[in-house]
């Protein structure tokens, strides 16, 4: 397997765009990821592309816009994990010598959706569904599990809404831009006992993209080649969540695979971007990840080791509370988010001298919680 490096990211703005065509933004990103990657679009081999709600042949007609025909796609549908799982793609294709230069982007938007403004119905065939275990009780039960069992508070969760709107606040990217305190989070309307409005993430509409190459053809087009070190991706198995509501089987198993393929440990881990559609997640995730051990997320925020700055800084962007969480983009978003970091080009939320980033997304987790999907890179400059 060949040594895969980033050379191009791009981002639209996340938020609120009910009037903007999908394939609209899909072009904003992949044209700033061409620009940013310093290279003649010509030389696109391959693309993968991911939405879920956008429609059919999304891939083609994103790129039919940018001005790019007759290459391989793949267009892939992997719940809120399908950027994550398209990026993959297109690492595999080069890694495996297929093909040296790829593209991948993922796109949503939210707000024209089906589902815009309503609660996702569970499938008739999730029976834990149709008993109440859906969006969002699912997390409201693991939140209540959390609390009881390692005695994290309301306002430690509350704390992960602060830390990242702040964050959200210097992202030119990010959907909102609202300094919040803990009374404000914790007092918001009532969505599902215990989460509250502001520990939710928004309905967003938006997408990113990047571009690949093999590390020996790097540096012909950028000087600063990000090298994608692991890339990992399961669903879950029979144990997921079954042993304890409180963490997640499946973001620790792939944690372990992708520290174990990196080389690396959780403690060399400068930078995350990680799925936190509820503040519980956030915390939940960095036990999972090995960020500290089980019982101990509430601590970490508690003693800002998480904040940009800290030892290491989680959802510089916003996360998905405050930059947004267009579904399909958001894996390919966070992979935009780890790079920047790594080439010192993040701007005033920079989590300084950043080496190692991690880019974690949980796709699809509550339709059937034995099968969610589960997406972890790890990114080196």
């Amino acid at each position: 397997m060949r040594e895969v490096a980033v050379i191009g990211v791009g981002s639209s703005i996340f938020g609120k765009f009910p009037t903007k065509l999908v394939t609209e933004m899909g072009k904003e990103a992949v044209q700033a990821a061409i620009e940013d990657a310093n290279i003649n679009k010509k030389k696109i081999q391959l693309a993968y592309a991911s939405t879920v709600f956008g429609g059919a042949v999304m891939g083609q007609r994103i790129l039919n816009e940018v001005g790019i025909s007759g290459i391989e796609v793949f267009n892939v549908e992997n719940a809120c994990a399908g950027g994550a799982t398209a990026f993959r793609g297109v690492w595999y294709a080069i890694a495996s010598g297929l093909y040296d230069i790829g593209l991948v982007v993922g796109v949503e938007s939210l707000t024209t959706s089906p589902i815009a403004g309503k609660l996702i119905p569970p499938e008739k065939g999730d029976l834990q569904g149709q008993f109440g275990n859906n969006m969002p009780a699912h997390f409201s039960f693991a939140m209540r599990r959390h609390m009881e069992k390692y005695g994290t508070t309301m306002e430690q969760f509350a704390k992960i809404s602060v830390k990242n709107h702040h964050n959200g606040c210097l992202n030119p990217y990010s959907q909102y831009k609202d300094e919040l305190t803990v009374e404000e989070i914790l007092n918001s309307r009532m969505i599902c006992d215990p989460i509250t409005l502001l520990q939710c993430c928004p309905n967003s509409d938006g997408a990113a993209a990047a571009i690949l190459c093999p590390m020996d053809m790097a540096k012909e087009y950028v000087s600063k080649p990000i090298s994608v070190m692991a890339s990992v991706l399961k669903m879950g198995d029979y144990e997921y969540r079954w042993n304890d509501l409180a963490t997640s089987d499946l973001s620790a198993k792939c944690a372990k695979e992708a520290y174990e393929m990196a080389g690396c440990e959780p403690e060399d881990i400068d930078v995350c971007e990680l799925h936190d559609a509820f503040t519980y997640s956030e915390i939940a995730h960095y036990e999972e990840l090995g960020f500290c051990p089980l019982g101990e997320g509430g601590r970490l925020i508690d003693e800002g080791i998480t904040e940009i700055g800290g030892k290491v800084a989680v959802n510089p962007s916003g996360g998905l509370l405050a930059k947004g969480h267009p579904v399909s983009a958001t894996g390919v978003a966070q992979i935009a988010e780890i790079v920047w970091h790594l080439r010192g080009e993040a701007g005033e939320r920079q989590q300084p001298d950043a080496k190692v980033g991690l880019a974690h997304t949980m796709g699809g987790e509550v339709a059937n919680i034995e099968c969610g999907a589960c997406a972890i890179h790890i990114l080196k400059r």
